[in-house]
């Protein structure tokens, strides 16, 4: 490997682990736990690096936002391509690791305007996945909307979701099993949504003599 290339990839690897600092430290102790001094000593290194390679905090914070963003954007579209895009939808929203990442972010948001934009135009990329995914499923038979809204019902289901996960963080779950169900009665009761089909099980037998 060439001196260059060599100093590129070390460059990468350091940026890397700073990022990777920066939200070990969101997640675990919150986004104002977040200073040039901590996220040097969780990444091990000297406090003078983490302002070579992102000149703010927000550079910082916007580093965290956008690779996870993307990332959790990439699993979306995986999940709402299933035979049920909307139970889909439910359980990713209500997913610990998603919300515990936005929950921090629109925090962080209500203080820092360059996040606060940032996070915004994420939410439209993701709100506009969805919205597109429900409507593919419509037009392929896998869904029945009845007329709704797709944007209407994406919205419901996304933020209802959230709000439950949120008030779990906080360590009460009154009515969630309820809600839960509730929403599975709407989508399977009123054939939004058909139920899961459950391949037979096939159990294992002798097999019958030849002739």
């Amino acid at each position: 490997m060439s001196p260059s290339r060599r100093a590129s990839t070390e460059s990468s690897e350091t940026r890397t682990l700073l990022v990777d600092a920066t939200e070990t430290l969101m997640l675990r102790e919150g986004y104002a736990a977040v200073t040039s001094r901590r996220v040097a000593s969780e990444a091990g290194v000297t406090p003078p690096l983490v302002h070579y390679y992102f000149a703010t905090l927000d550079d910082l914070f916007l580093a965290v936002l956008r690779r996870r963003a993307d990332e959790h954007l990439k699993q979306q579209d995986e999940q709402l391509t299933t035979d049920q895009p909307l139970h889909a939808l439910w359980a990713y929203s209500s997913d610990p690791a998603v919300v515990t990442f936005t929950t921090e972010f629109m925090a962080l948001a209500n203080h820092r305007k360059a996040i606060r934009g940032e996070l915004a135009a994420y939410i439209d990329r993701f709100r506009e996945a969805q919205i597109r995914a429900l409507e593919a499923a419509a037009r392929d038979g896998r869904i029945d909307l009845g007329g709704m809204s797709a944007a209407a019902l994406v919205a419901t289901l996304a933020n209802a979701a959230r709000g439950l996960a949120m008030e779990k963080r906080l360590g009460s779950d009154s009515g969630h099993r309820e809600a839960a169900k509730l929403v599975d009665a709407i989508l399977t009761g009123s054939r939004i949504e058909p139920p899961r089909i459950e391949p037979p099980v096939q159990r294992r037998g002798r097999r019958p003599r030849s002739a």
